[in-house]
């Protein structure tokens, strides 16, 4: 079933499949809901029910009518799901943006989640103002030249040869799946800038059975294995999964993320 949610005015749009335990998916920046799971049915076939949508100002979502791209207005909207579509409490999958919009509503309302997956973790609360500059060019880029400027400013020639034509075939994919590509990259200047939370200390106190999902920082260097590392370690009894040295990430893989949230019962 494909749903249309509104939440004070913001109309998100996801697909709500299966049923059983609900799981709830969330993707990155310039991403939509098909690349959290990426196709994969694992789920729905082996008795669960399975929730993605697109945040607000991607894919088939519209756009923030207030320009609030805020981890604060993402974990709103995700408790907005949970709750309208009576799914909770849920394990939530989140990748990248969609990982710190799950934990930002892990640690202001943990009832409605039963386990969480932390996909490619990218926030760092000890982070440079400097760092915000790659942000600012694929959002100028975007803006300026569309899915080219996007693709030209991400810079694919930094990556080792052997993954440069998959990352540029995804990103050229991601970007024309945007029904309002300028509010995407009105979400590329604002969500960098956003801060689900602030100290390190504070994923102490989640208490939900956890996974952190890594890449190795060959194939995907913007989301550092170091600190999904770090992320692994502060939250209590978190288990880490990354790659074997040399293969496609586990996050780039649907069927395998399928398999590991399998073990949330």
């Amino acid at each position: 079933m494909t749903f249309p949610l509104v939440r004070d005015g913001q109309r998100l749009e996801g697909d709500d499949v299966g049923a059983g335990p609900a799981l709830v998916g969330l993707h990155g920046l310039t991403a939509t809901r098909r690349y959290v799971l990426m196709g994969s049915r694992t789920l729905e076939r082996s008795g669960r029910r399975v929730i993605l949508y697109d945040a607000r100002g991607h894919g088939s979502s519209a756009p923030a009518a207030d320009g609030d791209y805020s981890y604060a207005a993402q974990a709103a909207d995700l408790a907005a799901v949970i709750a309208s579509l009576d799914a909770g409490p849920a394990v939530v999958i989140g990748a990248s943006m969609g990982a710190h919009t799950a934990l930002a509503l892990a640690l202001a309302q943990p009832q409605l989640l039963s386990g969480l997956v932390v996909v490619t973790p990218a926030y760092d609360p000890e982070r440079r103002r400097g760092d915000l500059e790659h942000w600012d060019a694929l959002a100028r880029g975007l803006r300026e030249d569309g899915v080219e400027g996007f693709v030209a400013a991400y810079r694919v020639e930094r990556l080792p040869a052997a993954w440069r034509a998959t990352v540029e075939k995804v990103l050229r994919q991601r970007l024309a799946a945007h029904e309002h590509p300028q509010a995407v990259a009105d979400a590329l200047e604002a969500v960098p800038r956003s801060r689900p939370f602030e100290r390190w200390s504070e994923l102490r106190r989640v208490e939900l059975e956890t996974i952190v999902v890594a890449s190795r920082d060959d194939a995907d260097p913007s989301h550092p294995l170091a600190l999904a590392r770090r992320y692994a370690a502060e939250i209590p009894g978190a288990r880490l999964v990354v790659e074997e040295q040399g293969r496609s990430p586990i996050a780039w893989q649907g069927g395998q993320l399928s398999r590991l949230l399998l073990e949330f019962g």
